[in-house]
């Protein structure tokens, strides 16, 4: 099965685009971590089953020496954007089978110490191409998947509702192998072109 997980923004200052999210959104961002082999860090804004992330590079010269952390620079060079759509799965081997990707395994370590740890597969290629979604299966206990964390929002956010990425809406379909998502490609500049956050007083649109 395949849900949208969570949509990355690639932002300068996490936070800086944190406290635009409240500001504007009353949205409420949570420290994430480090990702010290990219030269990243992460903010996250739980939204309860998904979450929405935003990536910095936190350490530039680390960051310039890894696919993902140029992409975030390059992205992010004349302001916040949003970047990319990442699915779950609660079966990453068959998914890299049926698109011939490797798996690889990921961790960092929250403020307060605990490892967060995934497996995830297609993330080269969604560097590549980022209207292309990439793939995660967590290895943690649900009560720890990013989405949990307690956040005091001002807005009530129920979870994604739905994505649109700039691309061809047949290779995403390709790419998808048939699943029914709230996810669409539209004519434009590959990537995550907008994201609909359903709260309960209504819906809250990224851009």
């Amino acid at each position: 099965m395949l849900r949208i997980d969570h949509v990355v923004f690639a932002v300068r200052d996490l936070d800086e685009a944190a406290a635009r999210l409240w500001r504007e959104h009353g949205l409420a961002a949570v420290p994430g971590g480090r990702h010290p082999a990219w030269g990243t860090g992460n903010a996250v804004v739980p939204l309860g089953e998904d979450y929405v992330e935003l990536l910095a590079a936190v350490d530039e010269e680390r960051a310039r020496g890894s696919d993902l952390g140029r992409a975030i620079l390059e992205r992010a060079r004349d302001g916040d954007r949003p970047f990319a759509v990442c699915l779950r799965t609660d079966d990453l081997d068959r998914v890299a089978r049926r698109l011939g990707l490797v798996t690889v395994e990921g961790m960092r370590t929250r403020p307060d110490g605990t490892e967060i740890r995934w497996r995830s597969a297609g993330l080269d290629r969604t560097v590549e191409d980022p209207s292309l979604p990439f793939f995660i299966e967590w290895e943690v206990p649900p009560d720890l998947h990013p989405g949990r964390a307690q956040a005091r929002h001002r807005a009530r956010p129920r979870g994604i509702a739905w994505a649109v990425v700039g691309g061809d809406e047949g290779a995403l379909r390709e790419w998808l192998g048939g699943a029914s998502l709230p996810l669409r490609a539209v004519p434009g500049p590959p990537g995550l072109a907008a994201v609909g956050i359903a709260t309960e007083e209504g819906q809250i649109v990224l851009r």
